[in-house]
C-alpha cells in the first residue's frame, strides 16, 4: 500500500464554520443545498484524512498562513499563504501540515442540508 492509499485518519485539525447560508431561496434547483464556509487549523504534524473525495460538494480552499501538504494521485503538493487549491469532482486526497507551525485554511464548498 502506497503512502497515498494509507487511511489516515484526522488529528491536530480544529475546524471552525463561518458562515452557512441555503442555496435554494437564491438559486432555481439548488433547494437543499447550502453554501458554507470555514477556517480549518492544522496543528504541526496535524492530517486531514483519511483518503476522501469531493463529489457532491464541490468547494474552494485558500491558504492564510503556513503550509499544507495536498497528497492527491500519488502527488504531494505543498501550499502556502496566498495559495489554494479547488475541489471538484476528481478531487481524491488527504492533507497534512509538515511544518512546525500552525497552518490555517479557508475552506468554501456547497454541502446537502444537515
Amino acid at each position: 500500500m502506497t503512502n497515498e492509499q494509507v487511511a489516515h485518519e484526522t488529528k491536530g485539525v480544529t475546524v471552525e464554520l463561518l458562515r452557512k447560508f441555503d442555496l435554494g431561496p437564491e438559486i432555481e434547483g439548488m433547494a437543499g443545498l447550502q453554501f458554507r464556509m470555514r477556517r480549518v487549523t492544522f496543528e504541526p504534524g496535524a492530517v486531514f484524512g483519511p483518503l476522501h473525495d469531493h463529489k457532491g460538494r464541490p468547494g474552494m480552499v485558500y491558504i492564510l498562513e503556513g503550509t499544507i501538504t495536498d497528497h492527491r494521485n500519488g502527488v504531494a503538493k505543498e501550499y502556502g499563504p496566498g495559495a489554494g487549491w479547488p475541489e471538484d469532482m476528481s478531487t481524491y486526497h488527504w492533507l497534512e501540515n509538515r511544518g512546525t507551525t500552525p497552518a490555517v485554511e479557508i475552506s468554501v464548498d456547497i454541502v446537502r442540508e444537515q
